[in-house]
């Protein structure tokens, strides 16, 4: 799906919530391993605004339309999180942004490269990051798009359900963001499609690995994703389809080495 940017700039907005009749959690609250997911989803989506500015000094930050659709993309996600943190205080659990990002904020992307950034940042100018960047936030947004309507489907709640599937349609966005521009980018550039394969397929985790403990990212992937092993196919050849990924199977061996298969 390509990627209409000026459709994009014209009706980004902050996901809608106050239609949504939150008393209904009062009669309908979720249970604690939901609660666990939607916490983790909360956290994922605040983290955000901690490293947009780590990515708007790489290589990244010269290309306007990249610059552009991170300003509004982090602030979609933004909202997501205050969305998800009202659900959690109807459920007595208070999420306060400003301790979140106090936490996270001196992580940034070296979350996402883990310890062998230094090594393959060395070894990457220009457009190269480039690639790898928006290669690796398609797999992101891909994750966190099915993270959400597997949680939708799985509650099938009268109030939770359409607010995932609310932030899942403006997820999907970002997907074809981030997939647009990591084609233009990988096609007819071996060098580029060499580096993204390395980075993707020795680096790339779960969304929320690095800024939660093992075990939480264990336990919310096994939650929404055990016996799930054909939409995370689904999910690799989606990313299969980029220029020089065919062979990669990022989703299912990320998700083999939680032991989710």
């Amino acid at each position: 799906m390509a990627f209409d940017f000026d459709n994009y700039a014209e009706t980004s907005e902050a996901v809608r919530w106050s239609d949504l009749d939150f008393d209904v959690f009062d009669d309908m609250p979720l249970d604690r391993d939901t609660l666990r997911s939607v916490r983790y989803m909360c956290d994922v989506e605040y983290h955000t605004t901690c490293f947009v500015r780590e990515l708007l000094v790489t290589p990244s930050h010269r290309e306007d339309a990249t610059a552009a659709f991170m300003t509004m993309w982090n602030r979609e996600e933004f909202w997501h999180g205050e969305a998800l943190a009202a659900v959690l205080e109807k459920h007595g659990i208070h999420v306060d942004y400003d301790e979140v990002k106090a936490k996270r904020a001196s992580l940034g992307w070296k979350l996402a490269l883990g310890p062998a950034k230094q090594s393959i940042l060395a070894n990457m100018v220009g457009t190269d990051f480039v690639a790898v960047h928006m290669a690796w936030g398609a797999a992101n947004e891909l994750s966190a798009t099915a993270g959400y309507r597997r949680m939708s489907a799985m509650q099938d709640h009268p109030v939770l359900s359409p607010l995932l599937e609310r932030i899942a349609k403006q997820e999907t966005r970002h997907v074809a963001f981030y997939t647009t521009q990591a084609r233009e980018r990988l096609e007819g550039n071996s060098r580029a499609q060499s580096f993204v394969r390395m980075a993707l397929g020795k680096l790339w985790k779960p969304v929320g690995s690095g800024m939660m403990d093992d075990a939480e990212v264990k336990h919310v992937m096994t939650h929404l994703f055990s016996d799930q092993t054909d939409e995370l196919d689904k999910l690799d050849k989606r990313v299969q389809k980029l220029p020089g990924l065919s062979e990669l199977r990022i989703f299912r061996n990320a998700f083999a080495g939680l032991g989710i298969e």
